[in-house]
């Protein structure tokens, strides 16, 4: 193309992206975070799929074990006032059956996952008088909720409003054009949420990470809301601060049940860890990424950030972090496959672990990574299997070294509501539950080892108030 003549590529390039940007900036969404999805479409429309191939990366290595660090590090209190706690807050739990905030289930009667994280965070100022911050990241459709259980239930966290960062949209885009998406008969769904990885650019363009850089609030622990394991713990954060790395991962071990979550990896090409998610691998190498004696840790999404580092690396980028992107193909309506083709733009927060230089990860005990992703998950976390104490904390039981009951129910249980008529049976022994069918636990069972407890009849059955062990029940 001759000197002078335009690039009518470019010019399209251009114009797609100043219509991303109006869109984004109508819906009141932060400069911030336009700045990362304009950066995040240009890399899908310069062809860029995000895969991560077998050749390019080496299994991780140098990743530190929690038990050697508990006997090597020292805890300054002061740290505490250093540290913001940042929670993500933003889901609904809509795949258990839930219209509110997934942080409001109850874990013991009267007390939800949101009255732990706030005894965790008071907890630990009584007991050490540092001024720990916390912060929660919300979505428009659980902010609400938040706010409201807050004052209510626990409101000497502070003032709800005062903690809250708010979570940002993101346009969903036409796989043919890339530009944004128009579904007049319901323009919510136009947008969808722009994952984990959106805390950055909010601590950003919130004013937050300016402020806490101001207050000498120097590291930030983020987790998942759902995950009651992820405490703020001092060994952790004194490993942190005094090992000086930008970025810390917490990983743990991988299982045959985390073969198809994202794993730890070194890059070959400049020797940084980085975060290999499932969509990110292409077909050929599932094997290797599913190979859990070859990649051994998996990221638990428990992420410590020195909000310093993190300050110097957006400015030096231009405001943004440069995040791998996972491109996700729906349609604009996900009940309805002849709605318009779409991708959804979405980036992990654990990826910006390759954006650090030094960046570290450590492996933790199985105890901090404790999700509930569905109805198994609470049904073993509010039985006697978990000690939950005055502190906030849930831990198992001693007895069980580290090693949850694994629960399997039918599909007559995905629901939260069906728990409420199951009963709740010890499980300070048992191994492995499962149940088939309609059934209700009398008060008093026991369970130990591997018991099945099935019904075939359709009607509602019975578990009488026995001792089970290594036994099939059929009713």
């Amino acid at each position: 193309m001759r000197a002078g003549t335009p690039n009518p590529q470019k010019r399209i390039m251009t114009d797609v992206a100043n219509r991303i940007r109006q869109k984004m900036e109508e819906k009141g969404v932060m400069n911030s975070a336009i700045l990362a999805f304009l950066r995040a479409q240009q890399l899908i429309a310069s062809g860029s799929k995000g895969e991560v191939f077998e050749r390019e990366i080496s299994p991780a290595e140098s990743v530190a074990d929690y038990d050697d660090l508990a006997s090597e590090t020292d805890f300054d209190p002061a740290l505490l006032a250093q540290t913001v706690v940042v929670k993500l807050n933003g889901g609904l739990g809509t795949s258990m059956g839930l219209e509110k905030v997934k942080s409001l289930l109850e874990v013991r009667p009267g007390v939800a996952f949101l009255d732990l994280m706030s005894r965790q965070i008071l907890s630990l100022r009584a007991e050490t008088g540092g001024d720990v911050r916390f912060l929660l990241m919300n979505s428009n459709a659980s902010s609400d909720d938040t706010r409201d259980y807050l004052r209510k239930a626990v409101p000497e966290i502070g003032d709800p409003a005062d903690l809250e960062l708010l979570q940002n949209w993101a346009p969903k885009l036409e796989r043919d054009t890339l530009e944004p998406v128009s579904h007049p008969a319901n323009p919510d769904l136009e947008w969808c949420p722009p994952g984990h990885a959106d805390v950055y650019p909010t601590l950003e363009g919130s004013g937050w990470l300016d402020r806490l850089l101001a207050d000498g609030v120097q590291y930030a622990f983020i987790s998942n809301s759902d995950n009651l394991g992820a405490v703020l713990d001092p060994t952790l954060l004194s490993y942190f601060a005094k090992g000086d790395a930008p970025f810390l991962m917490e990983v743990t071990r991988r299982t045959e049940a985390d073969k198809k979550g994202g794993h730890l990896a070194t890059r070959k090409e400049d020797g940084r860890l980085l975060l290999r998610e499932v969509a990110q691998c292409p077909e050929e190498d599932l094997g290797s990424f599913q190979d859990i004696d070859r990649h051994q840790f998996f990221n638990t999404n428990n992420i410590w950030v020195n909000l310093k580092k993190l300050k110097e690396v957006m400015t030096k980028n231009g405001g943004v972090l440069e995040l791998p992107v996972i491109c996700n193909a729906k349609t604009v309506d996900p009940r309805d496959p002849s709605s318009t083709a779409i991708y959804q733009l979405e980036q992990a927060m654990g990826s910006a672990i390759e954006c650090f230089e030094g960046a570290a990860a450590v492996s933790v005990p199985r105890s901090r990574f404790a999700p509930v992703k569905g109805t198994t998950d609470l049904f073993a976390l509010r039985s006697d299997a978990y000690d939950v104490s005055d502190d906030g904390r849930v831990q198992l039981v001693p007895s069980r070294e580290g090693n949850p009951p694994v629960i399997n129910f039918s599909s007559e249980y995905k629901l939260v509501d069906a728990l409420d008529g199951l009963g709740q049976p010890s499980l300070r022994d048992a191994r492995e539950l499962t149940v088939t069918g309609p059934v209700r636990f009398e008060d008093g069972v026991v369970i130990k080892g591997r018991v099945l407890v099935e019904n075939t009849s359709g009607e509602l059955r019975t578990v009488p108030s026995e001792t089970y062990e290594n036994e099939t029940v059929t009713l």
